[in-house]
């Protein structure tokens, strides 16, 4: 089993940062190797890949439309994905979902269907 809470939504104006954690609770000894994905849902969109690391090298990959403006990170002590949000732009404003599963190894997926563990959620809101 692994639970997933995100932390650090709010609102924030455009241009400014902001940073999400997902902490995971988990009874798994495999937690180490797998796969925690940032996704975000704005109203009336689907659900959309954000940025993902691999636990066990560190690998990340990050959607083409935060590329240069977030990063994703991971604290092993803590078993904390962290996700830096800069240069926010209005277009960001979303609920951010923290997905976690074990992929095959290197496989950071960007589809929402592969991965079995999902934190509640966490607004952030961007304005102008």
């Amino acid at each position: 089993q692994v639970q997933l809470v995100e932390s650090g939504g709010g609102l924030v104006q455009a241009g400014g940062s902001m940073r999400l954690s997902c902490v995971a609770s988990s009874s798994v000894r495999t937690y180490s190797s797998y796969t925690v994905a940032w996704f975000r849902q704005a109203p009336g969109k689907e659900r959309e890949f954000v940025a993902g690391i691999q636990l066990s090298t560190g690998s990340t990959h990050e959607a083409d439309s935060v590329k240069g403006r977030f990063t994703i990170s991971r604290d092993a002590a803590s078993n904390t994905v962290k996700l830096q949000m800069n240069s926010l732009k209005l277009e960001d404003t979303a609920v951010y979902y923290c997905a976690a599963d074990l992929l095959r190894v290197g496989v950071i997926s960007t589809s929402a269907l592969v991965y079995g563990y999902w934190g509640q959620g966490t607004q952030v809101t961007v304005s102008s």
